[in-house]
């Protein structure tokens, strides 16, 4: 069973980080994601994900925090400065480490590109300073594998939030010409969601954050786990060296350009 950080007293909550070393917290964002989905759907996934992740865990969950980086350009689209979330990130790992936790959890909702690699630099370095505490960061279903399943307002964003809170989801609102700056999608066409593919997809992503943590917790050999850090930073070197220029909010800003005036 989970024990809610927020809500747990000193005593309940170190004894229960004694039987089971392990805390979850869920990243959120309030982004835009067209006329048929919330703002705070990356929040919303996130802290359903990470609930259901510390329940089968029996782990320690956290307060969401909702501070993400390089959200798509909107005047409904919030964003804190690469600087702010990655000191908020490292002072979370830091915290975790003075409670003696073996597995920091880090469930991001949110997975734009200049997110996701300071994210994960954030987990590698902690990683190599203290290894007594695995530091998982991911999004629910970075770890199956697919990318085709990391969309933006399509089919499987709509499918997860789905079979998680769907009186939110409004697939009548997409148009047919599905252009980008009109329904922000990115990906398949959300009409294809359906609430079956929503559960069997996060299902199969809490297996895959599942068998990762009983791994570390098993070994405590993080060599596995930095290098599928490695190769997924390393997979967005082409967006990197095509829009970086020392700033990832401009950076999302030409990549978003560039995306919205094709064809």
């Amino acid at each position: 069973m989970a024990l809610r950080y927020a809500e747990s007293h000193p005593d309940e909550l170190l004894a229960h980080l004694a039987r089971t070393p392990i805390l979850v917290a869920a990243l959120g964002a309030l982004e835009w994601h067209g006329p048929h989905l919330p703002l705070g759907l990356d929040g919303l996934v996130a802290e359903a994900f990470a609930e259901r992740l510390a329940t089968r865990l029996g782990a320690v969950l956290m307060p969401s925090v909702w501070l993400p980086i390089t959200t798509l350009p909107h005047p409904t689209s919030l964003e804190v400065r690469t600087e702010t979330a990655v000191a908020v990130w490292r002072d979370l790992v830091d915290q975790a480490r003075k409670l003696d936790v073996r597995v920091l959890c880090l469930v991001s909702g949110h997975y734009a590109q200049g997110h996701m690699i300071e994210l994960q630099r954030v987990a590698v370095a902690a990683m190599i300073e203290a290894p007594n505490t695995a530091v998982l960061a991911a999004t629910p279903l970075e770890r199956l594998g697919d990318d085709s399943l990391l969309d933006h307002a399509g089919r499987w964003e709509a499918a997860q939030l789905l079979s998680i809170r769907p009186e939110l989801v409004r697939l009548e609102q997409v148009g047919d010409a599905l252009d980008p700056l009109d329904c922000a999608v990115l990906g398949e066409d959300p009409r294809a969601a359906t609430l079956a593919d929503g559960e069997a997809v996060l299902e199969r992503g809490l297996l895959s954050w599942q068998d990762e943590i009983a791994r570390l917790m098993e070994s405590g050999d993080l060599r596995p786990l930095v290098a599928w850090y490695g190769r997924r930073i390393r997979g967005y070197d082409a967006y990197v060296e095509r829009y970086y220029r020392g700033s990832w909010e401009d950076a999302i800003l030409r990549w978003w350009t560039e995306r919205t005036s094709q064809g």
